[in-house]
């Protein structure tokens, strides 16, 4: 069975205010753990990272 892949996409930059890589939407302990998550700890930050992008895109800073 084949593990869920990164939902990088080679923009690596961390935003100040956020925390969040602007490519991506993982926090830094998020990409720093991915290769030790199972795939449930996998998909639950999947299942997270359209929220972020969104409240990124409108401006919000404290995200979660």
């Amino acid at each position: 069975m084949e593990t869920m892949k990164s939902p990088c996409i080679k923009i690596c930059q961390i935003d100040q205010v956020s925390r969040l890589c602007t490519g991506c939407f993982r926090t830094l302990d998020e990409i720093a753990s991915w290769s030790s998550f199972d795939d449930t700890q996998r998909q639950a930050i999947m299942n997270s990272l359209d929220t972020r992008r969104m409240r990124f895109s409108a401006g919000e800073a404290a995200l979660t």
